[in-house]
């Protein structure tokens, strides 16, 4: 059996946008096959029609693009908050795969990790930014921490985006 990644977009976007650098998704894609045998790459983000060239791309760099209804507020501000379309894709899906690869820092995933870890389905977090993620991430993985977390932010050499 292969493995799955379930990749929260927007989390990884925006986090490694903050950081100053921008991924090339062909290279990630590369890496999770290479490193993790990541069969299927799941890429959960917020539906936006202005972004179809970007889904597009994501697709044809071998994600499965999972989207998320978007909602905008009175503020101009759009979020697609896709945690829970993950989480519920990541369990429905748990006897296609041996071992899961979340790719997220949020805290909200630690019930998930925890399941995963219960279920012996958990191969690896890549938190975005290592050096900054959530302490519920920490807790849901103390026991095991070094062997199950890394940073994407440590990838950079190997993944980052390189304009012409």
């Amino acid at each position: 059996m292969a493995n799955y990644a379930f990749i929260d977009g927007q989390n990884l976007h925006i986090t490694i946008k903050k950081l100053g650098w921008e991924i090339d998704y062909k290279k990630l894609r590369i890496y999770l096959l290479r490193k993790y045998n990541i069969e299927k790459a799941f890429y959960f983000i917020g539906y936006r029609k202005e972004n179809i060239d970007l889904y597009k791309n994501l697709e044809y760099k071998g994600y499965s693009v999972i989207f998320k209804e978007t909602t905008r507020f009175p503020n101009g501000t759009v979020k697609g908050n896709c945690d829970a379309e993950l989480v519920l894709h990541a369990v429905s899906q748990l006897n296609r795969y041996d071992k899961a690869v979340i790719i997220a820092g949020d805290g909200d995933y630690a019930s998930l990790v925890k399941y995963l870890l219960r279920h012996k389905k958990l191969g690896k977090i890549l938190v975005p930014d290592l050096n900054n993620y959530s302490f519920l991430i920490k807790k849901a993985t103390q026991s095991q921490f070094a062997c199950l977390v890394a940073g994407i932010n440590q990838l950079k050499e190997k993944i980052k985006l390189e304009r012409i």
